[in-house]
């Protein structure tokens, strides 16, 4: 198996004292033992990540058109996994081009839901701020999940 590339977006949040990434959505835990995990776990972990963005974006987002989707990640040079699911790539498109994107048509996406009517910097704002929250239960969830598992941990 080859090996899995961090999923670090360079805007680690933990550095600030989060708990979760807003960047990257992993725990603070899973950042500082990301290189100690063996490939397969770091695997399971971008698969949970990636389904926690399509999830959130899926409630502001279609995709209309993947090749112009991938042709804008080329274009702005944001780097993206040929298995990433597209509304997982388009939240990064969102993050980096957010004060750019003028007609998410021309992105290959289409506002559904709660991302009517938005412009690209306020969809981007709504998208961060649920992607904060269901970060934040997921980290939480795992916390649960974890002591359940362990009797020594409070």
């Amino acid at each position: 198996m080859s090996a899995i590339a961090s999923p670090c977006v360079g805007l680690c949040s933990t550095t600030l004292g989060d708990r979760t990434c807003r960047g990257c959505q992993r725990s603070d835990s899973e950042i500082r033992d990301w290189f100690g995990l063996a490939s397969d776990e770091r695997a399971a972990c971008i698969q949970e990540l990636d389904a926690l963005r399509e999830a959130v974006a899926g409630r502001y987002l279609r995709l209309v058109d993947g090749a112009a989707l991938e042709a804008q990640l080329r274009r702005h040079r944001i780097r993206f996994r040929p298995e990433q699911p597209v509304l997982s790539r388009a939240v990064e498109l969102l993050r980096v081009g957010r004060e750019r994107i003028q007609e998410l048509s021309r992105y290959g996406l289409a506002p559904v839901g709660k991302g009517e009517g938005l412009a690209a910097a306020e969809l981007h704002a709504r998208l961060a701020a649920e992607l904060n929250k269901a970060a934040e239960a997921r980290r939480y969830s795992s916390l649960f999940d974890h002591s359940a598992e362990c009797p020594s941990c409070p």
